[in-house]
């Protein structure tokens, strides 16, 4: 169920030719660094094409996303983002794209599972920012064992969903009167 289905009002900011984002709950233009606090305060908008009509939504997120991975510290590596790349078009492109999605929600609600924790430890108005940092700075260690681990276990089910489906692709095959390249039973390449 999409979020505006659930009830919640969805905000509706238009982008101008001159490049100008236009919130029409506030009547007033807002920039990039206004849209991204509107991310993590977790609104719900819809970016629109002001002429067109058309969603542009993912485009400003893209924008938000290369800002910051242009300064400061940047979340993905040359390489991790090469391999994104190559899955672009991909026959995997789909179950890509639903994997890192559930992952990060999964690793989003995680984060909130333990901010809730520590609110009981330490409670609710003392665990400011500046107490999670420090909090996930001790833990980094225990938190990257635990990924480590969830990623070794990911990558026997990828390897266990492969195995899969070759025999599915081997059954299916199996009836056809050839013999797929590279596996005659004659030892023939």
């Amino acid at each position: 169920m999409t979020e505006a289905a659930a009830g919640v009002a969805m905000r509706l900011i238009k982008k101008y030719p001159n490049r100008r984002l236009y919130d029409t709950q506030t009547s007033t233009y807002i920039t990039l660094s206004d849209v991204k606090q509107l991310v993590l305060d977790h609104e719900v908008f819809k970016v629109v094409d002001a002429k067109s009509g058309d969603e542009l939504t993912r485009s400003i997120l893209l924008q938000i996303i290369l800002e910051e991975e242009s300064g400061g510290v940047p979340m993905f590596s040359s390489v991790m983002l090469a391999q994104v790349i190559r899955f672009y078009g991909h026959a995997m492109q789909g179950i890509m794209g639903s994997y890192l999605e559930k992952n990060i929600q999964s690793f989003m609600e995680i984060q909130d599972r333990v901010a809730d924790q520590s609110k009981g430890v330490y409670g609710a108005n003392q665990f400011g920012p500046e107490n999670w940092t420090q909090f996930m700075n001790v833990q980094t260690p225990m938190m990257q064992n635990m990924m480590n681990n969830y990623v070794e276990q990911s990558k026997n089910l990828f390897a266990q969903m492969q195995d899969k489906m070759q025999d599915q692709t081997r059954a299916v095959f199996s009836t056809f009167p050839f013999t797929p390249e590279g596996n005659d039973k004659e030892g023939k390449n």
